[in-house]
């Protein structure tokens, strides 16, 4: 599955972090039941930078939500089940 923007719901933590907490996924909510793995991806210009979550979502399937800082959008990629 190629990357789409979505809407998510986040929490900003005391830091001002985003953590993803549900996203719509062809018109459907999408609850983020577990964080599986965050990291930082950057150009090596380091003018683009991505806040990656990897989640399992309650649709059973495994997903990789992508915070854009420079865009301010989030983009989403199902990974498997």
């Amino acid at each position: 599955m190629p990357e789409e923007r979505t809407e998510v719901t986040a929490y900003s933590g005391s830091r001002g972090e985003e953590i993803p907490r549900s996203f719509i996924l062809r018109g459907d909510v999408v609850v983020v039941e577990k964080i599986l793995g965050m990291w930082i991806e950057e150009e090596s210009s380091g003018r683009q930078r991505k806040r990656c979550f990897k989640v399992k979502g309650s649709d059973g399937y495994t997903h990789i939500l992508s915070y854009d800082e420079a865009k301010g959008a989030w983009s989403l990629k199902r990974t498997g089940a």
